[in-house]
């Protein structure tokens, strides 16, 4: 208080002291308390600096909790943001979407447990979020505004004006704009645009990176069409210069994440693995025809039926017979758990990447049963919404490749199972038959990879001959369905 006489003193005979809640740096003020600072005003200053009144608002803060990422389930430890549906400033309920982060096995939407307001974001889109750490700030307390009239203050100067306006305009500009800038490290509140309503063009930011480094970039090669000058008969053509080419594309690093982490982990682990190779040919001509005549009835139950569903059903009824087909073994390979279900896995190929869901029990299931089943995950599977329990838990595996392309195929198994078969595409090929007779035969090649710790080649091979007869004869499998 003594400072404050003292300063009050001072101004009264050099000029007039204003006070003002809450603290603002300039190079006229200095700070009495925490929540007030003092103006002092001049004659010569106030000629030349006009007064304006100014109001301010005292937001009285609530208790701010950290939210932080919890357990999911699985061991995961990690995830990758892939989406924010808040941001700062936004008020949340409970049960409200935060974001949507995604592991090595499946996206998980995650939900507010407050009511309040985000105050801060701790990752960016791509970032990996870690388990038990913090994920956003919540206010649980909704800001109380109140506003209070303040004495006159110098108004800003018409650059400080101008230079507010623009730092506080909304910077227009596409996505590989932005790119641009960020890859050359230029701030877009710098840029002036050209575009409509100030847009930021792609022009804008080659000529200011010009400015800044004196660079002069290549202009963009045009196609010229020119008419041919006359050929005179007496010279020679002349010899064509070859221009140079010019390239400026920029190798780009990208961490490995998601589904990609996941399959790295997993190969890793499968090369430790001796693997034993089998393969064969599937004649499919009477499979076609039988699915030719049952396409129309699955329709009708809303049910897209391929081949995949007879797939997996005899190699069930194969399992049945060779149950060693449908174990596990430890990470020493010292016991062998024989597995009850037959979840059989089906490799698809998806904007994520490679993901193996697989079709629970299909021992106990009709071959619509997995049909629809396969539906489901199919769709899923498209839009990266598979569930944990859609991605684990697997016994055997399919590998249709033949959908995309190719005959054979080294499958690699996922650990911990022993067995995994690739199924090539189906081929229009001339065979014999019985009577010496060539015919137009449905010919797929399929290839099996064994673990050889624990499966020999004759029962692998067993395994395969009974597969590919009730693939070839579809009517056997009646007598062996339960």
């Amino acid at each position: 208080m003594a400072a404050v006489r003292v300063l009050r003193t001072w101004s009264q005979r050099a000029g007039r002291l204003v006070c003002v809640r809450y603290f603002q740096t300039r190079s006229d003020v200095r700070a009495l308390k925490p929540k007030y600072v003092c103006f002092f005003s001049h004659p010569s200053f106030e000629a030349s600096h006009p007064h304006r009144p100014l109001k301010t608002t005292a937001g009285q803060r609530g208790q701010i909790v950290q939210f932080k990422l919890s357990d999911i389930g699985e061991g995961i430890r990690e995830v990758t943001v892939k989406e924010w549906f808040v941001k700062e400033g936004d008020t949340v309920s409970q049960f409200d979407s935060i974001c949507e982060v995604q592991s090595d096995k499946a996206s998980v939407t995650i939900t507010s447990r407050y009511d309040g307001v985000i105050k801060k974001l701790y990752y960016n889109l791509e970032d990996t979020a870690y388990v038990g750490k913090p994920l956003v700030d919540i206010e649980t307390e909704a800001l109380k505004d109140s506003e209070e009239d303040v004495v006159e203050t110098p108004a800003v100067s018409h650059d400080e004006h101008t230079h507010q306006e623009i730092k506080g305009h909304k910077t227009l500009a596409t996505p590989a704009v932005r790119r641009l800038a960020m890859e050359n490290n230029i701030k877009l509140s710098e840029v002036v645009g050209s575009g409509k309503d100030g847009r930021i063009l792609k022009e804008d930011i080659l000529n200011f990176l010009e400015k800044q480094t004196g660079a002069i970039l290549p202009p963009s090669p045009k196609a010229e069409i020119m008419p041919p000058p006359p050929k005179p008969k007496d010279k020679p053509l002349p010899t064509p210069v070859a221009k140079p080419v010019v390239f400026t594309g920029q190798d780009r690093t990208e961490p490995v994440t998601g589904f990609q982490k996941a399959m790295v982990k997993t190969m890793t682990a499968a090369l430790k693995i001796p693997h034993f190779g089998y393969c064969d040919e599937v004649d499919l001509t009477e499979l076609v025809k039988l699915r030719e005549e049952l396409k129309p009835v699955a329709s009708a139950r809303g049910i897209r039926l391929s081949f995949m569903p007879f797939f997996m059903k005899a190699a069930s009824l194969g399992l049945l017979q060779f149950p060693i087909l449908n174990a596990s073994v430890d990470e020493s390979c010292q016991k062998v758990t024989y597995k009850a279900s037959h979840n059989i896995g089906v490799a698809m190929d998806t904007e994520q990447g490679l993901i193996v869901p697989n079709v629970k029990n299909v021992q106990v299931r009709s071959v619509v049963d997995i049909a629809a089943e396969l539906n489901r995950l199919q769709k899923l599977g498209s839009t990266g919404q598979l569930s944990t329990a859609d991605l684990t838990g697997g016994t055997f595996t399919l590998s249709n490749i033949g959908s995309i392309g190719g005959t054979y195929a080294k499958a690699v198994i996922l650990p911990p199972e022993v067995a995994i078969g690739a199924l090539g595409s189906i081929k229009a090929l001339p065979r014999f038959n019985q009577k010496g007779d060539v015919y137009k035969a449905q010919i797929m090649n399929v290839s099996w990879s064994a673990d050889h710790r624990v499966i020999d080649g004759a029962t692998m091979s067993r395994f395969s001959n009974l597969w590919k007869s009730y693939l070839e004869n579809p009517a056997s499998m009646l007598l062996d369905l339960k």
